[in-house]
């Protein structure tokens, strides 16, 4: 097994760099926030940076890349406070990738993409029809990473909307029925298969 400094691997091509970092965490999940501005247009971009912060309360949070590269979707949640996140299914694989496509503030990312926008009764925030597993976030707190000009975006849980059926009689959610896909690196995606359930694990 070789070892890879990070010296070394600071003299790489750019693009060969990021793959390979990017894949070290290994497989993630991936879905689209979905945001709307104050002028009313609408918004997603990829993520595949989210974690589960706690139950209860209900948070979940998200690295948003720097404003430079990434503004439209921060904004828009600092000014409504709201937004979806949507899980990526294989049926609309291409179409979501390519809302990680730099967009002008002013272009209706659904359109471009083809994906149908969709609100819920008292959501501001759009949701993706074609997604199987959708949830209603609200702001929490956007923490900055000042060492990466990032930002950990926070958000409590407000809303869920999925099949009953993928639910099991213990509140577990059988994502790889609802055909959730995972990403690696940059652009890499991949079917998700459940192995087991364990037990709760004691000394």
């Amino acid at each position: 097994m070789r070892q890879f400094l990070i010296e070394d691997i600071k003299t790489w091509d750019r693009f060969y760099r990021a793959n390979f970092v990017n894949c070290l965490t290994g497989f993630k999940p991936v879905s689209l926030v979905g945001s709307i501005s104050n002028s009313g247009v609408p918004n997603l971009s990829v993520v595949s940076s989210i974690v589960h912060l706690g139950a209860d309360p209900a948070l979940i949070g998200y690295i948003n890349r720097p404003i430079a590269a990434a503004p439209d979707t921060i904004t828009n949640i600092e000014h409504t406070k709201c937004y979806t996140i949507n899980h990526i299914n294989e049926t609309f694989l291409q179409q979501a990738h390519q809302c990680s496509a730099k967009y002008l503030p002013e272009v209706n990312e659904f359109a471009a993409t083809k994906l149908t926008e969709y609100y819920e009764d008292g959501i501001i925030a759009p949701f993706v029809k074609e997604a199987l597993v959708r949830y209603e976030m609200e702001l929490v707190e956007i923490a900055p990473i000042h060492y990466n000009n990032t930002f950990f975006v926070i958000g409590q849980l407000k809303s869920v909307f999925l099949e009953e059926s993928i639910i099991a009689s213990d509140g577990f959610i059988d994502l790889s029925s609802a055909g959730s896909i995972v990403s690696i690196g940059l652009d890499g995606y991949a079917k998700v298969e459940m192995i087991t359930r364990l037990p709760y694990a004691k000394p």
